[in-house]
C-alpha cells in the first residue's frame, strides 16, 4: 500500500492513484470547506451523513472519527459494556476486537467459513451452546465482519443471533457498496460500522468513519457518545469520548461517494479478469457465496506456498499484502486471555495461506495481466508444486 519514492512498480493499493482519479471533485470540496472556517461538525458532515444513510437506505448516519470508534460507539449505543460477552471473528483487523473491548465488553471468537472467509454460522451457533456464561460474562450481542468486500451469510448468522437474543453490530469497514440477495451491507443488523481509512473502498485522505442504523433513538445516543456525551454543550449526560468525522474528510466523502458503485464495478472486473487466468491453477481464486455482489476490497488467493509468491512477487516489482498474518487470539497482546468456546481451526489455516493481490480501481488491465503472469510463472518455475496443492477455495 504506498506510493512512496522507490515503491513496488504495481502497488498491492493505491490511496494515491484514487485520490487522481477524483481529483478535481476532490478538490473543489476541499477548497470548499477550508474555505467555510467551520471545521468540526458542520455542513459538510452532516450533508456526508444525510448522504451515506440515503445510498444504504437508512434513516440515520452519524460520523465520527474512525471505523474503531464506530465499533465501540455502536455497541455503546446499545448498552454492550463491562459483563457482556460479544461474538466476533478471530480472522479480521485486530481494530473489530478492539472495539469492542473499548466498550467493557468481553470478546468471544468464532471461526469463518473456510470458502467465504466470514463468519461461520455453524461456529457461531457452537459457541453459544457450549457456553452460557463465556468468561463469566452475559452473551449479549455479535459484531459480524463483512470481510474483504462480501457480506456475511446474514440470514443464517441472524437466525442465529436472534435465536439466542443477542443484538447484531455489522462491521462494514470492507464492505462499502456491498450486497446479499440485493440488501446492502449495513442493513441487516440492529447498527452499522464503517471506516474510510485511505485504502476502503470508500475512502478519505485521513481517518474517518460513521455508524448507521434506521432507530432514530440509537443515533441520538451515537451523537451524544462521540462527543462527551453532551446533550447539552460542556454538559455529560453520559461518559462519552471524542470521536468526530471533521469537515475536510467529510468534504472528501461528499465527492467519491457519487463513484463508489462505478468504482466497485471496476474492482469486479479486475477480479473477473484475475479468475480467468488464475482459475484451475495451484492458486485458489475467491469464493463469492451465494446472492451476493461482491466489492472486492482485497483479493484474496490462497496457497500452501505463500510467503513463497509472496517473495516471487516483490522480487518482480509486485506487492501484495497479508491480511491477516496472525489471528487476534494468537497475537501477544491478545493470546491466552479470551474465553475460547470453539476450536478456531479455519482461521489458524488460512493465516498461512492467503495472499491479497493488487487491486484498486484505476489498476490497468494490463497490470492485472502482468501480476496473473507473474504468479502462472511462479506455479511453473516450482515443478515438485503440483496441481491442486494450493489449497483452493
Amino acid at each position: 500500500m504506498s506510493d512512496r519514492p522507490g515503491a513496488a512498480a504495481i502497488p498491492q493499493s493505491s490511496p494515491g492513484r484514487d485520490y487522481q482519479r477524483h481529483q478535481a471533485e476532490i478538490d473543489a470540496g476541499l477548497r470548499r470547506a477550508l474555505d467555510s472556517g467551520w471545521y468540526i461538525l458542520g455542513p459538510e458532515v452532516r450533508a456526508f451523513e444525510a448522504e451515506f444513510a440515503s445510498y444504504l437506505g437508512l434513516s440515520e448516519g452519524v460520523g465520527v472519527a474512525s471505523g474503531t470508534d464506530a465499533v465501540e460507539v455502536a455497541l455503546r449505543a446499545l448498552g454492550v459494556g463491562p459483563g457482556d460477552a460479544v461474538y466476533t471473528v478471530s480472522h479480521t483487523a485486530v481494530a473489530t476486537v478492539v472495539g469492542v473491548e473499548r466498550t467493557g465488553a468481553t470478546p468471544v471468537l468464532v471461526d469463518v467459513n473456510d470458502a467465504t472467509y466470514t463468519m461461520d454460522p455453524a461456529s457461531l451457533a457452537a459457541a453459544i451452546a457450549a457456553d452460557p456464561r463465556p468468561g463469566g460474562a452475559r452473551p449479549a450481542a455479535v459484531v459480524v465482519v463483512h470481510l474483504y468486500g462480501q457480506l456475511a451469510a446474514m440470514p443464517e448468522i441472524m437466525r442465529v443471533a436472534r435465536g439466542a437474543g443477542l443484538l447484531v453490530v455489522e462491521d462494514c469497514a470492507q464492505a462499502h457498496g456491498a450486497r446479499r440477495d440485493g440488501r446492502v451491507a449495513g442493513t441487516w443488523g440492529d447498527i452499522a460500522a464503517f471506516s474510510f481509512y485511505p485504502t476502503k473502498n470508500l475512502a478519505a485522505l485521513g481517518d474517518g468513519g460513521l455508524v448507521a442504523t434506521d432507530d432514530a433513538g440509537l443515533a441520538a445516543r451515537v451523537r451524544e457518545l462521540r462527543q462527551y456525551g453532551w446533550r447539552d454543550r460542556y454538559v455529560s449526560a453520559v461518559a462519552g469520548i471524542n470521536s468526530r468525522l471533521d469537515e475536510v474528510q467529510a468534504a472528501v466523502l461528499r465527492a467519491k461517494l457519487p463513484h463508489l458503485d462505478e468504482d466497485n464495478a471496476r474492482r469486479r472486473a479486475i477480479a473477473a479478469r484475475y479468475d480467468a487466468r488464475l482459475r484451475g491453477s495451484v492458486v485458489g481464486t475467491p469464493t463469492v457465496g451465494p446472492g451476493a455482489e461482491h466489492v472486492f476490497h482485497q483479493y484474496v488467493v490462497r496457497t500452501s506456498r505463500r510467503d513463497e509468491l509472496m517473495a516471487w512477487l516483490r522480487e518482480r516489482g509486485i506487492a501484495s499484502a497479508i491480511h491477516y498474518p496472525v489471528p487476534v487470539h494468537s497475537q501477544p497482546g491478545y493470546a491466552g486471555r479470551l474465553p475460547r468456546a470453539v476450536e478456531l481451526p479455519v482461521t489458524e489455516r488460512l493465516a498461512s495461506e492467503i495472499l491479497s493481490l493488487p487491486i484498486f480501481p484505476s489498476l490497468s488491465d494490463e497490470e492485472v495481466d502482468r501480476v496473473t503472469e507473474t504468479v502462472l510463472a511462479w506455479a511453473e518455475s516450482a515443478p515438485s508444486f503440483t496441481e491442486g496443492s494450493g489449497s483452493a477455495s
